[in-house]
Protein backbone atom coordinates (compact mmCIF):
# COMPACT_ATOMS: atom_id res chain seq x y z
CA UNK A 1 0.00 0.00 0.00
CA UNK A 2 2.75 2.22 1.01
CA UNK A 3 4.40 1.58 -2.94
CA UNK A 4 0.90 2.46 -4.34
CA UNK A 5 0.96 5.62 -2.29
CA UNK A 6 4.50 6.65 -3.02
CA UNK A 7 3.69 6.17 -7.14
CA UNK A 8 0.18 8.28 -6.87
CA UNK A 9 2.16 11.17 -4.92
CA UNK A 10 4.96 10.88 -8.04
CA UNK A 11 1.82 10.67 -10.45
CA UNK A 12 0.32 13.98 -9.36
CA UNK A 13 3.83 15.75 -8.67
CA UNK A 14 4.18 14.87 -12.55
CA UNK A 15 1.34 16.01 -13.48
CA UNK A 16 1.85 19.04 -11.51
CA UNK A 17 5.02 19.63 -13.29
CA UNK A 18 3.58 19.39 -16.06
CA UNK A 19 0.79 21.70 -16.04
CA UNK A 20 3.06 24.55 -14.56
CA UNK A 21 5.48 23.41 -18.17
CA UNK A 22 2.14 23.72 -19.97
CA UNK A 23 0.99 26.89 -19.03
CA UNK A 24 3.99 28.99 -19.85
CA UNK A 25 4.07 27.38 -23.20
CA UNK A 26 2.22 29.53 -25.98
CA UNK A 27 -0.93 28.10 -27.15
CA UNK A 28 -0.64 26.22 -30.67
CA UNK A 29 -2.93 27.76 -33.40
CA UNK A 30 -3.47 26.49 -36.48
CA UNK A 31 -3.67 30.23 -38.04
CA UNK A 32 -1.66 33.10 -36.41
CA UNK A 33 -4.69 34.51 -34.37
CA UNK A 34 -7.74 32.72 -33.58
CA UNK A 35 -10.91 34.63 -32.88
CA UNK A 36 -14.08 32.98 -30.75
CA UNK A 37 -17.01 33.99 -29.22
CA UNK A 38 -18.51 33.53 -25.91
CA UNK A 39 -22.21 33.77 -25.57
CA UNK A 40 -23.65 34.95 -22.39
CA UNK A 41 -23.90 31.94 -19.82
CA UNK A 42 -21.29 30.13 -21.50
CA UNK A 43 -20.11 27.10 -19.35
CA UNK A 44 -16.09 26.63 -18.86
CA UNK A 45 -16.71 23.40 -20.48
CA UNK A 46 -18.25 25.44 -23.72
CA UNK A 47 -15.50 28.09 -23.72
CA UNK A 48 -12.61 25.69 -24.00
CA UNK A 49 -14.78 23.95 -26.99
CA UNK A 50 -15.57 27.05 -28.73
CA UNK A 51 -11.64 28.07 -28.03
CA UNK A 52 -10.64 24.21 -29.92
CA UNK A 53 -12.86 24.64 -32.75
CA UNK A 54 -12.15 27.97 -33.76
CA UNK A 55 -8.54 26.84 -33.77
CA UNK A 56 -6.21 26.15 -30.64
CA UNK A 57 -5.00 23.06 -31.56
CA UNK A 58 -5.38 22.34 -27.58
CA UNK A 59 -7.76 19.39 -26.38
CA UNK A 60 -10.73 21.17 -25.14
CA UNK A 61 -10.61 19.06 -22.05
CA UNK A 62 -6.85 19.96 -20.99
CA UNK A 63 -8.21 23.85 -21.04
CA UNK A 64 -11.16 23.15 -19.83
CA UNK A 65 -9.27 21.72 -16.52
CA UNK A 66 -6.97 24.84 -16.67
CA UNK A 67 -10.36 26.48 -15.93
CA UNK A 68 -11.49 24.57 -13.66
CA UNK A 69 -8.44 24.42 -11.26
CA UNK A 70 -7.93 28.21 -11.69
CA UNK A 71 -10.73 29.37 -9.62
CA UNK A 72 -11.90 31.53 -12.13
CA UNK A 73 -14.15 29.74 -14.35
CA UNK A 74 -16.80 31.52 -13.55
CA UNK A 75 -15.54 34.89 -13.87
CA UNK A 76 -15.21 34.44 -17.72
CA UNK A 77 -17.26 37.43 -19.58
CA UNK A 78 -19.01 36.71 -22.68
CA UNK A 79 -17.28 38.56 -25.62
CA UNK A 80 -15.84 38.27 -28.73
CA UNK A 81 -12.08 37.30 -28.28
CA UNK A 82 -8.73 36.37 -29.72
CA UNK A 83 -5.77 34.14 -28.85
CA UNK A 84 -2.94 35.84 -30.45
CA UNK A 85 0.43 34.02 -31.51
CA UNK A 86 2.62 33.48 -28.43
CA UNK A 87 -0.03 33.72 -26.07
CA UNK A 88 0.12 30.93 -23.09
CA UNK A 89 -2.92 29.31 -21.14
CA UNK A 90 -2.17 31.80 -18.52
CA UNK A 91 -2.88 34.95 -21.01
CA UNK A 92 -5.64 33.72 -22.77
CA UNK A 93 -7.51 33.21 -19.48
CA UNK A 94 -7.06 36.34 -18.91
CA UNK A 95 -8.44 38.11 -21.75
CA UNK A 96 -11.66 36.31 -20.80
CA UNK A 97 -11.81 37.00 -17.15
CA UNK A 98 -10.84 40.82 -17.61
CA UNK A 99 -12.83 40.91 -20.82
CA UNK A 100 -10.22 41.77 -23.05
CA UNK A 101 -12.37 41.64 -26.23
CA UNK A 102 -10.78 41.47 -29.56
CA UNK A 103 -11.17 44.51 -31.51
CA UNK A 104 -10.68 46.26 -34.69
CA UNK A 105 -9.54 49.63 -35.69
CA UNK A 106 -11.03 52.37 -38.32
CA UNK A 107 -8.98 55.09 -38.79
CA UNK A 108 -10.32 58.44 -40.23
CA UNK A 109 -7.23 60.95 -41.25
CA UNK A 110 -6.88 64.63 -41.22
CA UNK A 111 -8.72 66.52 -43.84
CA UNK A 112 -10.67 63.59 -44.89
CA UNK A 113 -14.63 64.23 -46.30
CA UNK A 114 -17.21 62.91 -44.69
CA UNK A 115 -17.57 60.29 -47.91
CA UNK A 116 -13.94 59.59 -47.25
CA UNK A 117 -14.89 58.44 -43.95
CA UNK A 118 -17.86 56.81 -44.82
CA UNK A 119 -15.80 54.12 -47.42
CA UNK A 120 -13.23 53.64 -44.85
CA UNK A 121 -16.18 52.35 -42.44
CA UNK A 122 -17.37 50.56 -45.58
CA UNK A 123 -14.03 48.80 -45.64
CA UNK A 124 -13.64 48.12 -42.08
CA UNK A 125 -13.93 44.33 -40.97
CA UNK A 126 -16.14 42.92 -38.51
CA UNK A 127 -18.48 46.32 -38.63
CA UNK A 128 -21.91 46.16 -38.90
CA UNK A 129 -23.56 48.69 -41.88
CA UNK A 130 -26.20 50.31 -40.57
CA UNK A 131 -25.91 53.86 -42.11
CA UNK A 132 -24.57 53.03 -45.02
CA UNK A 133 -27.74 53.34 -46.86
CA UNK A 134 -28.43 56.35 -45.20
CA UNK A 135 -28.50 59.51 -46.41
CA UNK A 136 -26.11 62.27 -44.56
CA UNK A 137 -29.32 64.18 -43.15
CA UNK A 138 -30.74 60.32 -41.86
CA UNK A 139 -27.34 60.12 -40.70
CA UNK A 140 -27.34 62.93 -38.59
CA UNK A 141 -31.07 62.13 -37.14
CA UNK A 142 -29.73 58.76 -36.02
CA UNK A 143 -26.85 60.00 -34.17
CA UNK A 144 -29.52 62.30 -32.46
CA UNK A 145 -27.65 65.46 -34.19
CA UNK A 146 -31.36 66.60 -36.83
CA UNK A 147 -30.23 69.52 -39.23
CA UNK A 148 -26.72 69.67 -37.97
CA UNK A 149 -24.56 69.20 -41.25
CA UNK A 150 -23.02 66.26 -41.44
CA UNK A 151 -19.33 67.58 -43.23
CA UNK A 152 -16.61 68.17 -40.43
CA UNK A 153 -18.44 66.92 -37.43
CA UNK A 154 -16.70 63.66 -36.85
CA UNK A 155 -12.98 63.83 -35.47
CA UNK A 156 -10.24 62.58 -37.50
CA UNK A 157 -8.03 59.73 -35.50
CA UNK A 158 -7.85 55.93 -34.45
CA UNK A 159 -11.37 53.89 -33.52
CA UNK A 160 -11.59 50.72 -32.01
CA UNK A 161 -14.50 48.44 -31.73
CA UNK A 162 -15.33 44.34 -30.74
CA UNK A 163 -16.16 42.60 -34.01
CA UNK A 164 -20.29 43.05 -34.31
CA UNK A 165 -20.13 46.85 -33.46
CA UNK A 166 -22.83 49.05 -35.44
CA UNK A 167 -20.56 51.84 -37.56
CA UNK A 168 -23.64 54.22 -36.05
CA UNK A 169 -21.08 53.75 -32.67
CA UNK A 170 -18.11 54.47 -34.14
CA UNK A 171 -19.35 57.88 -35.93
CA UNK A 172 -21.18 58.77 -32.53
CA UNK A 173 -17.88 58.47 -30.89
CA UNK A 174 -16.18 60.53 -33.37
CA UNK A 175 -18.78 63.07 -33.32
CA UNK A 176 -18.85 63.05 -29.35
CA UNK A 177 -15.08 63.26 -29.91
CA UNK A 178 -15.01 65.84 -32.18
CA UNK A 179 -17.66 68.10 -30.02
CA UNK A 180 -15.24 68.17 -27.05
CA UNK A 181 -12.07 69.36 -29.47
CA UNK A 182 -14.30 71.84 -30.48
CA UNK A 183 -15.20 72.90 -27.55
CA UNK A 184 -11.93 73.23 -26.15
CA UNK A 185 -10.63 75.38 -28.92
CA UNK A 186 -13.38 77.18 -28.96
CA UNK A 187 -13.19 78.45 -25.20
CA UNK A 188 -9.21 79.36 -26.26
CA UNK A 189 -10.33 82.05 -28.74
CA UNK A 190 -8.92 85.36 -29.19
CA UNK A 191 -10.06 88.11 -27.64
CA UNK A 192 -10.31 90.04 -31.68
CA UNK A 193 -11.71 87.05 -33.69
CA UNK A 194 -13.87 87.94 -36.56
CA UNK A 195 -15.41 84.56 -35.78
CA UNK A 196 -18.91 84.98 -34.25
CA UNK A 197 -19.42 80.69 -33.22
CA UNK A 198 -17.48 77.37 -32.91
CA UNK A 199 -19.42 76.56 -35.86
CA UNK A 200 -17.66 79.24 -37.80
CA UNK A 201 -14.29 78.29 -36.00
CA UNK A 202 -14.78 74.02 -37.58
CA UNK A 203 -15.32 75.66 -40.87
CA UNK A 204 -12.15 77.75 -40.89
CA UNK A 205 -10.64 74.65 -39.47
CA UNK A 206 -11.56 72.69 -42.25
CA UNK A 207 -10.35 75.10 -44.90
CA UNK A 208 -7.03 75.65 -42.93
CA UNK A 209 -6.55 71.58 -42.53
CA UNK A 210 -6.82 71.39 -46.85
CA UNK A 211 -4.85 74.61 -47.32
CA UNK A 212 -1.83 73.90 -45.03
CA UNK A 213 1.18 71.68 -46.09
CA UNK A 214 3.46 71.82 -43.51
CA UNK A 215 2.06 72.05 -39.81
CA UNK A 216 4.21 74.43 -38.61
CA UNK A 217 2.49 77.22 -41.00
CA UNK A 218 -1.22 76.39 -39.66
CA UNK A 219 -1.27 79.49 -37.63
CA UNK A 220 0.06 81.76 -40.80
CA UNK A 221 -2.41 80.36 -42.56
CA UNK A 222 -5.21 80.34 -40.23
CA UNK A 223 -4.15 84.19 -39.51
CA UNK A 224 -4.65 85.02 -43.29
CA UNK A 225 -7.66 83.88 -43.43
CA UNK A 226 -8.55 86.04 -40.70
CA UNK A 227 -7.33 88.56 -41.67
CA UNK A 228 -9.73 88.89 -44.67
CA UNK A 229 -12.52 88.06 -42.66
CA UNK A 230 -11.98 90.95 -40.61
CA UNK A 231 -11.12 93.28 -43.60
CA UNK A 232 -14.11 91.80 -45.82
CA UNK A 233 -11.90 90.36 -48.20
CA UNK A 234 -13.00 86.73 -50.20
CA UNK A 235 -11.06 84.06 -48.91
CA UNK A 236 -10.16 83.14 -52.36
CA UNK A 237 -9.69 79.21 -51.78
CA UNK A 238 -9.15 76.50 -53.82
CA UNK A 239 -9.59 73.94 -51.97
CA UNK A 240 -13.42 74.99 -51.04
CA UNK A 241 -14.29 75.48 -54.75
CA UNK A 242 -13.05 71.94 -55.18
CA UNK A 243 -15.69 70.86 -52.42
CA UNK A 244 -18.49 72.63 -54.00
CA UNK A 245 -17.56 71.39 -57.58
CA UNK A 246 -17.95 68.00 -56.18
CA UNK A 247 -17.91 65.02 -58.62
CA UNK A 248 -17.26 67.15 -61.51
CA UNK A 249 -13.84 68.22 -60.18
CA UNK A 250 -11.72 65.90 -62.26
CA UNK A 251 -8.43 66.96 -61.15
CA UNK A 252 -7.65 69.85 -62.83
CA UNK A 253 -8.71 73.44 -61.30
CA UNK A 254 -9.77 75.95 -64.62
CA UNK A 255 -10.12 79.29 -64.05
CA UNK A 256 -13.81 78.38 -65.86
CA UNK A 257 -14.17 76.53 -61.95
CA UNK A 258 -13.31 79.84 -60.22
CA UNK A 259 -15.37 81.71 -61.76
CA UNK A 260 -18.43 79.59 -61.44
CA UNK A 261 -20.66 80.64 -58.77
CA UNK A 262 -21.25 78.23 -56.28
CA UNK A 263 -22.27 78.31 -52.49
CA UNK A 264 -19.13 77.11 -51.68
CA UNK A 265 -17.09 79.27 -54.36
CA UNK A 266 -14.99 81.69 -51.70
CA UNK A 267 -13.50 83.63 -54.98
CA UNK A 268 -17.19 84.72 -56.08
CA UNK A 269 -18.25 84.99 -52.28
CA UNK A 270 -17.05 86.49 -49.42
CA UNK A 271 -16.92 84.81 -45.67
CA UNK A 272 -17.17 81.08 -44.84
CA UNK A 273 -18.86 78.33 -47.14
CA UNK A 274 -22.52 77.03 -45.70
CA UNK A 275 -20.74 73.93 -43.99
CA UNK A 276 -17.43 73.01 -43.28
CA UNK A 277 -14.97 70.98 -46.21
CA UNK A 278 -13.79 68.55 -44.53
CA UNK A 279 -12.48 66.92 -41.02
CA UNK A 280 -10.43 68.94 -39.46
CA UNK A 281 -7.47 68.06 -36.64
CA UNK A 282 -6.96 69.14 -33.38
CA UNK A 283 -3.95 71.69 -34.62
CA UNK A 284 -6.00 73.12 -37.29
CA UNK A 285 -8.73 74.53 -34.73
CA UNK A 286 -5.99 75.39 -32.11
CA UNK A 287 -4.27 77.81 -35.30
CA UNK A 288 -7.68 78.87 -36.42
CA UNK A 289 -8.58 80.38 -32.28
CA UNK A 290 -4.64 81.16 -31.43
CA UNK A 291 -3.13 82.11 -35.19
CA UNK A 292 0.17 83.28 -35.80
CA UNK A 293 0.63 87.84 -35.09
CA UNK A 294 0.65 88.59 -38.82
CA UNK A 295 -0.59 91.48 -41.10
CA UNK A 296 -0.37 88.85 -44.26
CA UNK A 297 -3.25 88.67 -46.44
CA UNK A 298 -1.71 86.36 -49.11
CA UNK A 299 0.46 83.31 -49.33
CA UNK A 300 1.47 81.05 -52.09
CA UNK A 301 2.85 77.60 -52.29
CA UNK A 302 7.08 77.84 -52.81
CA UNK A 303 6.69 74.46 -54.44
CA UNK A 304 8.94 72.84 -51.27
CA UNK A 305 6.03 72.18 -49.36
CA UNK A 306 6.02 75.60 -47.47
CA UNK A 307 4.80 79.17 -48.45
CA UNK A 308 5.63 82.56 -48.96
CA UNK A 309 3.25 84.87 -47.15
CA UNK A 310 2.71 88.57 -48.19
CA UNK A 311 0.90 91.34 -46.59
CA UNK A 312 -0.04 93.57 -49.93
CA UNK A 313 -1.05 92.23 -53.28
CA UNK A 314 2.00 94.02 -54.73
CA UNK A 315 4.67 91.84 -52.99
CA UNK A 316 2.38 88.87 -53.52
CA UNK A 317 2.41 89.20 -57.21
CA UNK A 318 6.38 88.80 -56.94
CA UNK A 319 6.23 85.96 -55.25
CA UNK A 320 3.98 84.32 -57.17
CA UNK A 321 6.33 85.19 -60.55
CA UNK A 322 8.97 84.01 -58.52
CA UNK A 323 7.71 80.68 -56.97
CA UNK A 324 5.10 79.69 -59.89
CA UNK A 325 6.33 81.08 -63.22
CA UNK A 326 9.87 81.36 -62.03
CA UNK A 327 10.19 84.91 -63.35
CA UNK A 328 11.96 87.72 -60.05
CA UNK A 329 11.01 90.62 -60.33
CA UNK A 330 12.57 92.70 -57.41
CA UNK A 331 13.81 91.21 -54.39
CA UNK A 332 10.81 89.96 -51.84
CA UNK A 333 10.01 91.41 -48.74
CA UNK A 334 12.14 89.50 -45.62
CA UNK A 335 9.01 87.71 -43.76
CA UNK A 336 8.51 88.51 -39.97
CA UNK A 337 8.98 86.26 -37.60
CA UNK A 338 5.02 85.25 -36.47
CA UNK A 339 3.88 84.47 -32.59
CA UNK A 340 0.76 82.99 -31.61
CA UNK A 341 -1.83 85.11 -30.31
CA UNK A 342 -2.70 85.61 -26.79
CA UNK A 343 -5.95 83.87 -26.42
CA UNK A 344 -8.98 85.03 -24.43
CA UNK A 345 -8.73 84.75 -20.29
Amino acid sequence: MRAIGVLILIVMAACAAYLFWWLEQPLPLNKPNVQFSVPSGSSAQQVAERMHKAGVQTHPWLLYAWFRLSGESRQIKAGVYEVEQGDTPQRALERLVKGEQAVHRVTFIEGWTLAQARAALAKAPDLLPDSAAMSTDDLMKALDRPGVPAEGRFFPDTYTYPRGTSDLTVLRQALVRMDRQLDAAWSLRAANTPLKSADELLKLASIVEKETGRGSERPMVAAVFLNRLQVGMPLQTDPTVIYGMGATFQGNLRKKDLQTDTPYNSYTRTGLPPTPIALPGKDALIAVVQPARTKALYFVARGNGTSHFSDNLQDHNRAVNLYQRGQQSGPLPQEAASAPASSAQ
